[in-house]
């Protein structure tokens, strides 16, 4: 499929061949004429009014300037540690009367007081980092500038997820801030083994991405890959996950994600821990962690904060509710159409007299009050938050009651409608419960077609595709598929916290085991003495 839609593909130059066409002063290097250097950063910048150029005299007279973003940077840290150490310094002074060399390194090395600094030549370099937040220091005479570290602006502060709550387990989400969410992983994973991955994708947003994963833990192939599949991405600008999603998974013609976004760091973390690697993009608070199979969507971090009972039933409920909320309208439509004889004489006859009346088959019947409640859902999103729940609520009571009394569908069709919707709501991965509404319109045709026969195929059509797709090596289908003992342990059913020795396998290939083994809870000698 991918290379037939290639032959209708326009042929243009890659991204980075315009780069390189359209700008080419970018890549000049610096000179060492201070003026020169200012005219160019204006013109590139279209002299901007919130780029701001200072110019001053250093150590022993020398001609310098500093060129910073003004709403990306703190000018306290400007004054306090740029400015006023270079100014009144006198290792600079000494420095620069041997050599405007040894002034660059002095202040740099010496005499600058932030975090950190850098060395830049080139113009795409210093664009970069002034764009980054920091402040570049040009001096006549210099071929180079340096770079230091001033990055300040707004930010969400850590808050509640707002699509992921749990009753018991943390309450802070991921922020739009990509090192407040690195910070709020290493807070709870406190190891040296936890490595971080950077890299910056979009030629114009350049967009910081990190990867981060357990070293030793890890399958090293599947971090590789991550890389490699980051590394082939060309394009403008990355402003969410979800771009990085459709360029790095293994299938786009699939209605199965086949990799998972939270914007919860326990989960994360958790993962993490189990040697899947997450990918943190800026500006967004959703990671994704990869690989993932298809019984992990139904896991909800709560589970693993409750008994192992109660999770094992909340797991279970989570699977029969996704399963309805696929198949419950065909099941109504191949029923009422093709296989009366499954219902009940009592039941039957009740559906046969709610639809007298009704001018349309149940497939119509089904397909308009789909749509009408798929209608209302994304009305309910996208409206206001203080109104878009009521109207949402209170548009699906009135449209359907009218539309039973108005003799459009049956009152056992509205029925269906809502508590396929509701058994949507269940599963804590929002990306799959889409694949169920897309399934769900498609066997919908299938039982019109065929009834209970149609399902069936459309099912097994469904089936075979999941076993044949692939999250970064991994079979999307385990560890059902292939059959793996040891990983049944926390799929549909969850075993205690002390029977689970070992992490996934298809995970965690360099360290298999997780915990000591015998840390079954009993009581001590001296309790069983009494």
């Amino acid at each position: 499929m991918n290379k037939f839609l290639q032959r209708f593909a326009p042929k243009y130059n890659t991204r980075s061949q315009q780069a390189t066409q359209v700008n080419t002063e970018q890549a000049d290097i610096l000179s060492n004429s201070l003026q020169g250097n200012i005219k160019k950063i204006s013109a590139l910048t279209g002299n901007s009014s919130d780029v701001v150029i200072r110019t001053f005299q250093g150590a022993n007279s020398l001609p310098m300037a500093i060129i910073y973003i003004s709403v990306l940077t703190d000018t306290v840290v400007i004054n306090d540690h740029i400015m006023n150490p270079i100014m009144s310094d006198a290792e600079a002074n000494e420095a620069q009367q041997r050599n405007l060399s040894d002034s660059l390194m002095v202040i740099k090395d010496k005499i600058l007081t932030v975090s950190s600094t850098n060395i830049v030549s080139k113009i795409d370099d210093f664009m970069s980092a002034l764009y980054s937040g920091s402040t570049v220091i040009l001096a006549e005479g210099w071929v180079q500038g340096i770079s230091a570290s001033s990055a300040k602006w707004m930010q969400r502060g850590v808050e509640e997820p707002s699509s992921q709550s749990v009753i018991r387990g943390p309450k802070d989400g991921f922020t739009e801030d990509i090192s407040t969410n690195v910070a709020l992983l290493r807070r709870r994973i406190k190891s040296p083994n936890l490595w971080k991955i950077d890299r910056r994708i979009g030629l114009v947003t350049q967009t910081d991405v990190s990867v981060m994963y357990l070293k030793g833990t890890a399958n090293d192939a599947v971090v590789n890959e991550v890389l490699q599949r980051l590394d082939r991405i060309e394009i403008d600008g990355i402003l969410e996950s979800g771009y990085l999603e459709e360029f790095i998974q293994d299938q786009t013609f699939t209605p199965f994600p086949t990799m998972i976004n939270t914007e919860r760091p326990d989960t994360v973390a958790g993962s993490i821990l189990d040697g899947q690697v997450a990918v943190l993009v800026d500006g967004t608070p959703f990671v994704l962690v990869l690989p993932i199979t298809f019984l992990k969507f139904f896991v909800a971090s709560e589970d693993y904060y409750q008994r192992f009972d109660i999770s094992t039933f909340l797991r279970i409920l989570r699977f029969f509710a996704f399963t309805i909320s696929m198949i419950l309208p065909s099941l109504y439509i191949a029923i009422t159409t093709f296989h009366q004889e499954m219902l009940p004489t009592t039941l039957l006859v009740s559906l046969a007299a709610q639809r007298e009346g009704i001018p349309f088959p149940a497939f119509f019947e089904a397909l308009l009050m789909e749509i009408t409640f798929e209608v209302l859902r994304e009305a309910g999103v996208r409206m206001p938050r203080a109104i878009g729940s009521a109207i949402s609520i209170v548009g699906a009571l009135v449209l359907g009651q009218a539309a039973v009394e108005a003799g459009l569908v049956s009152a056992a069709m509205v029925i269906v409608v809502a508590f396929t919707a509701i058994s949507s709501f269940v599963v804590p991965a929002f990306n799959i419960s889409i694949a169920a509404r897309l399934i769900r319109f498609i066997l919908m045709v299938f039982a019109a077609v065929l009834g209970l026969f149609g399902i069936m195929s459309g099912l097994f059509f469904l089936l075979l595709h999941m076993l044949s797709l692939r999250s970064f090596g991994v079979p999307y289908m385990a560890p059902i598929a292939p059959f793996i003992p040891s990983n049944l342990k926390d799929t549909v059913i969850r075993v205690p916290w002390w029977m689970m020795v070992t992490r996934p396998r298809l995970f965690a290939k360099n360290n298999y085991v997780r915990q000591q083994v015998n840390l079954r809870p009993e009581p001590s000698d001296k309790e069983k003495e009494k």
